[in-house]
């Protein structure tokens, strides 16, 4: 049987993988970069209500797609007593996953939209003998623009990680999510991971922040973008100019829908009270905060209503 799974999903660039990179330190866990269990679990969704879906009673549905997941970590599941699944799609199935596991856990990495941009794009420029197959042809690689415009589409990297996130930040399982601004676990790592154990309800564990080791090499020259996951040995805040030019990055910035978290029932980490530091001694300090109390839930009347 697959041990306890948590999931990690949210926006590319948002340092799911350095969370991952951090957590697989602890020996109870196994994380790794996105993996394709959740076009799996769709894929065999689809073939069991195709045309012989009326042989396929709905307990055989869910025995055979947690039988997937047993399947797929039938090794990790010999060495470790949690497993942490990521993939931005699986925001778009929490209902289905609350059906198969009941309680689900589910960190959601996110980072203004500019942000995430600016840092596909120098991946890109960092590749110029590389035709990224994150575009399709060559006129959606011909300028930053066409570049932005073609991962924002609803079916591509950016485009469908900020619907599958919006769907579950709005839906009736917001609660299982926990929103994680990549700021916080770069600038204030210990903190962050303290309230991610706490969330999750796992025992704490001292990481070390001096010592990662990640790298997918393989899958990045596969897409003809290295370095795409690679993690840096140490976690350290680092700034610089954007590449972005000031219009796009404005338009962009206009996406951070989880920013006015109204109508969600969903939890954040955020800096203590008001202000950038919570804590006595000035000290920047994190807390989990509720979005409930920021906006009340719209209300349908699903009643019937006799015309007058």
């Amino acid at each position: 049987m697959t041990p306890k799974i948590h999931f990690i999903a949210g926006l590319p660039r948002s340092g799911s993988t350095l969370l991952a990179a951090l957590l697989r330190q602890n020996p109870r866990f196994h994380a790794s970069m996105s993996s394709p269990l959740a076009r799996m679990v769709s894929s065999v969704l689809v073939e069991m209500t195709g045309e012989d879906g009326p042989l396929v009673s709905p307990e055989k549905r869910r025995n055979v797609l947690l039988g997937l997941f047993d399947a797929f970590y039938a090794e990790e599941n010999a060495a470790r007593k949690v497993v942490f699944d990521t993939n931005r799609g699986w925001g778009a199935r929490l209902p289905l996953l609350a059906e198969l596991f009941g309680e689900v856990k589910m960190v959601c990495m996110v980072r203004d939209v500019a942000s995430v941009m600016d840092s596909f794009e120098v991946v890109v420029r960092r590749n110029v003998f590389s035709r990224s197959a994150l575009f399709l042809n060559e006129p959606e690689r011909a300028t930053v623009y066409t570049r932005a415009e073609a991962m924002l589409l609803p079916n591509r990297t950016v485009g469908y990680a900020l619907a599958s996130l919006k769907e579950a930040f709005y839906g009736e399982q917001a609660r299982s999510l926990l929103l994680v601004e990549y700021d916080h676990l770069a600038n204030l790592p210990a903190q962050t991971l303290a309230l991610i154990y706490q969330f999750l309800g796992e025992p704490p564990f001292e990481h070390c922040f001096d010592t990662l080791q990640y790298d997918a090499p393989g899958f990045d020259a596969g897409i003809a973008t290295p370095g795409l996951h690679l993690v840096k040995p140490s976690v350290r805040a680092a700034t610089r100019p954007t590449v972005l030019p000031p219009d796009l990055r404005d338009r962009l910035s206009q996406l951070n829908f989880w920013r006015q978290p109204g109508y969600s029932q969903v939890q954040f980490v955020r800096h203590a009270g008001s202000g950038a530091s919570g804590g006595t001694d000035g000290a920047a300090r994190l807390v989990i905060e509720s979005a409930a109390n920021e906006g009340e839930p719209h209300h349908l009347n699903t009643g019937l209503q006799s015309l007058r």
